[in-house]
């Protein structure tokens, strides 16, 4: 009997140095989290002070997070998830690519978990490209109906902000949160010239950036803003006009290569049907045909490209 009560004994002692352990354990790794949560703060935060400090030297910021800040900001991803900041979402990418690579690795070897990497880049550099054609489609849509709500009222340095903040409620998106952050940072600093700032580094258009820096340069000298406004129109009508002239030429070119495509595979099932032998075994299997299909790629790749640059 009495063995057994110090085996018991045993027993619970060893059990509670084991649960002793292993909260240890779970009370470190807590504390690695929180010091590592602690530290993408303090990041974020000095980046957000330099780049305010930028901003009011007019330097060009530069450097990989001050770039996917402002990727992040552009698409509507910050003001959608206002969790997913630069930091957070390398490592939420690094998290989720480790897990895509594991998995392919498991399923197919190390080229699927490679090939997986591959595709969480492509889908993301895909999602934010796509947020931001959208975002700028919506500023264009509403920078005439701003310019002729800011036409309406005699605005001056002193109520800029006030004119903003009534209507901001009748913008869309991303303007109408932009415009309210700005309402707020102007009351809460009292530095109208920063928040101005703030607000022009917020949207990625240039009609717009122009517009707020300009009214920011004109309200330190207490200007009406009545000949900025008007000069402002003229120049927004001539970016879209540009604009859907440029729509106009991409569309037409997107046709032509349409066409140009349809026809390459039309003569291939043409000629395949001519020859004994398979055209699409030449194309894919021989030298001559990869060095064809290579060709017809890279045109693809380059015509891709320049649509790209002249979109964005």
């Amino acid at each position: 009997m009495e063995k057994v009560r110090g085996l018991i004994a045993v027993l619970l002692w060893i059990g509670f140095f084991l649960a002793f352990y292993r909260m240890g354990k779970l009370r470190a790794i807590q504390k690695l989290l929180q010091k590592t949560k602690r530290s993408m703060d303090e990041a974020t935060r000095r980046r957000l002070l330099e780049s305010r400090s930028k901003l009011t030297k007019l330097e060009g910021e530069e450097g990989f997070w001050f770039f996917l800040e402002r990727q992040l900001c552009y698409s509507g991803l910050r003001r959608r998830l206002p969790f997913l900041e630069a930091e957070r979402f390398v490592l939420l990418t690094v998290l989720l690519g480790c897990g895509l690579f594991l998995g392919g690795l498991m399923l197919g070897g190390f080229l699927v978990g490679l090939l997986s990497i591959v595709g969480l880049l492509a889908a993301e550099w895909f999602v934010i490209t796509l947020g931001k054609a959208m975002e700028m489609h919506a500023v264009n849509e509403n920078l005439m109906k701003l310019l002729d709500f800011l036409g309406n009222y005699s605005v001056t340095a002193g109520d800029v902000i006030s004119v903003f903040g009534q209507i901001s409620k009748f913008m869309d998106e991303p303007l109408q949160s932009a415009l309210e952050q700005c309402c707020v940072e102007a009351q809460t600093t009292g530095d109208v010239g920063m928040a101005l700032l703030s607000l022009a580094d917020k949207v990625e258009h240039p009609q717009f950036k122009e517009l707020v820096r300009n009214i920011e340069v004109s309200s330190r000298y207490s200007a009406d803003f009545s000949v900025l406004v008007q000069f402002s129109r003229r120049s927004v009508r001539e970016f879209l006009r540009s604009g859907r002239e440029r729509k106009s030429l991409l569309r037409e070119a997107g046709i032509n290569m349409a066409l140009l495509l349809g026809l390459s595979v039309f003569s291939l099932v043409t000629v395949n049907g001519l020859l004994e032998a398979s055209v699409w075994d030449i194309l894919f299997t021989s030298l001559p045909g990869r060095i064809a299909l290579g060709v017809v790629l890279g045109i693809l790749f380059l015509f891709g490209m320049q649509v790209y640059r002249l979109e964005s």
